[in-house]
């Protein structure tokens, strides 16, 4: 192929794409794209009607002729398409990229759900460890992904907060890959448009956790959350509008803290502690598991008991189970985020052309010991 000039109608556009199929048996989308100077996403609608047509065969990483009956190339192109991985080298699949901000800490299972999934959407999934609230370093492993690794598809939890971040949040959603946010929502443009997105419903699980001690006879249920979390809007949202829903006393006091390895740590927690007792409040919502640890930690120290004094329940349960007591604790499906997302993913590589998707998927209350039995 070469690059046109001036740009192809859409249906020339295919005739060529049809014409050059035939002479070199199968092409890759990217060079498709390149050759007649348009987007993949352009290129990968051609696709999509040139195979409903039957005019072209999907293959992993591009297309090519139909085979006819005694198995001869009729014609066909090479893209990703789910379910047709087979018994293939994992290696010979194209790659879809995947960047999130921990490794060792509540993405795992993210991690392992998407990858689970990869093999039915018929693609690999590479790999990138960033951090929380690094844009420089996310953009940069990204980069490294479309450069060197020629990904198809990106899943990726951004930085959210500050100016930098909204920047980075324009650049991936203008990217001419198909871009799945997890764990993150966002909006671009003068209209706000979405960005596709798997999350979890983080309003929805505090209000499960205001319900579970409200049930349990508590009247004022306080609020403890890290300031640098990403879902400490959506968490607090929750709590809020629960406690006014249900009728529970108002103006219980709520602490947004430094994180739990911050030096300021102590003396801000102790202040909410402090603040917690004088109102009479005798239960909390704490985000993230380690933030409430730290609290019960505290509380333990200072001869506050958890939960004769104070119940708690944590938000992650990632390690809520091991604390001494165990803390009851908001459960993110956290595997069915990252499958979800490959499979949202994969769809939107054969379609690029459906509406964007938000999916919010619900999380559930394990109760353990910190909760109590307080009627």
């Amino acid at each position: 192929m070469t690059l046109s000039e001036p740009p192809l109608l859409p249906d020339q556009r295919r005739e060529r794409l049809l014409a050059d199929l035939h002479t070199h048996g199968t092409l890759r989308v990217s060079e498709i794209a390149r050759a007649l100077g348009v987007t993949t996403v352009t290129v990968r609608r051609d696709i999509a009607q040139l195979a409903d047509e039957g005019a072209i065969e999907r293959v992993h990483g591009g297309i090519r002729l139909p085979r006819a009956n005694d198995g001869q190339p009729h014609l066909r192109v090479a893209v990703a398409e789910p379910g047709r991985a087979g018994a293939a080298d994992e290696s010979s699949l194209p790659a879809v990229g995947m960047v999130v901000p921990s490794l060792d800490y509540y993405w795992p299972e993210i991690i392992r759900g998407a990858r689970d999934a990869a093999p039915d959407a018929g693609v690999r999934i590479v790999l990138r460890g960033s951090s929380y609230d690094d844009v420089a370093d996310v953009r940069r492993q990204t980069t490294w992904l479309l450069e060197t690794a020629g990904i198809q598809g990106l899943l990726i939890a951004p930085p959210t907060l500050g100016e930098q971040a909204a920047q980075l949040i324009d650049w991936l959603a203008a990217l001419d890959i198909p871009v799945v946010f997890l764990e993150r929502t966002a909006t671009v443009g003068v209209y706000h448009e979405h960005v596709e997105s798997v999350s979890t419903d983080h309003a929805f699980g505090a209000s499960l956790a205001v319900r579970h001690l409200a049930a349990r006879g508590h009247r004022r249920v306080g609020f403890l959350a890290s300031a640098s979390s990403p879902h400490t809007p959506a968490v607090r949202r929750g709590w809020q509008q629960t406690v006014a829903d249900i009728g529970l006393d108002p103006g219980t006091p709520e602490l947004i803290s430094p994180d739990h390895r911050d030096p300021r740590w102590d003396a801000e927690i102790d202040r909410g502690i402090d603040a917690w007792l004088a109102t009479g409040t005798t239960a909390l919502l704490a985000h993230s598991d380690r933030e409430a640890i730290s609290l019960v930690t505290r509380c333990e120290e200072r001869g506050i008991g958890v939960p004769g004094d104070l119940a708690v329940v944590a938000f992650d349960d990632e390690v809520a189970g091991l604390a001494n007591p165990t803390l009851s604790a908001i459960r993110p499906a956290k595997y069915t985020i990252g499958e979800s997302a490959m499979q949202l993913l994969s769809q939107r590589i054969l379609d690029p052309a459906r509406p964007v998707h938000r999916v919010l998927i619900s999380p559930q209350l394990i109760v353990r010991d910190s909760s109590g039995t307080r009627q």
